[in-house]
């Protein structure tokens, strides 16, 4: 069994901006990011993304988009990324388990990479984030303060979530 930090994109990875962010010119890498994932996979983690992208689903941006998106993200962390997943529904236009706060991004990654999810942590932004950890038996770190929910652990960001991981 393997064990894996698995890690929201927008808001942990890159920069939130309040809205949907699809195009390079405002997918914005959060300073620290790289280190922060090259420490994790030299402490012996899989690196695995789960992101929702409802803006397929409504027709604002195409799966290349996220792509090209997930492209840069791999390329300015030296591709120690293992897997990025993506969830491309919402609930006003369809339904899917992969969609946080539902679990099956990370039941597929837990079956392909043989982890255990007791030896594992989800880094995420939102409830559903932590929600959605917790169904498969994943810890949870919540960074930033963007949700009013009380939750612990919560740090300010992927680096020090970093810290609670390896520190």
């Amino acid at each position: 069994m393997h064990k894996a930090v698995f890690l929201d994109r927008d808001g942990v990875l890159n920069e939130e901006m309040g809205d949907y962010v699809w195009t390079p010119e405002r997918f914005r890498i959060v300073p620290g990011v790289p280190e922060s994932l090259r420490r994790l996979k030299a402490a012996g983690y899989h690196l695995i993304v789960v992101t929702n992208q409802a803006g397929i689903a409504k027709g604002l941006y195409t799966r290349a988009h996220v792509e090209e998106c997930h492209s840069i993200l791999q390329q300015a962390c030296g591709h120690i990324i293992d897997a990025l997943y993506f969830a491309e529904n919402h609930p006003s236009v369809s339904e899917s388990i992969l969609r946080k706060p539902d679990s099956g991004m990370l039941e597929k990654a837990i079956a392909r990479f043989t982890i255990d999810p007791a030896q594992s942590w989800l880094v995420g932004d939102r409830a559903r984030d932590m929600e959605a950890g917790a169904r498969v038996g994943v810890r949870g770190i919540l960074v930033g303060h963007s949700e009013q929910v009380a939750y612990e652990p919560r740090v300010a960001d992927l680096a020090a979530a970093t810290e609670l991981i390896v520190g």
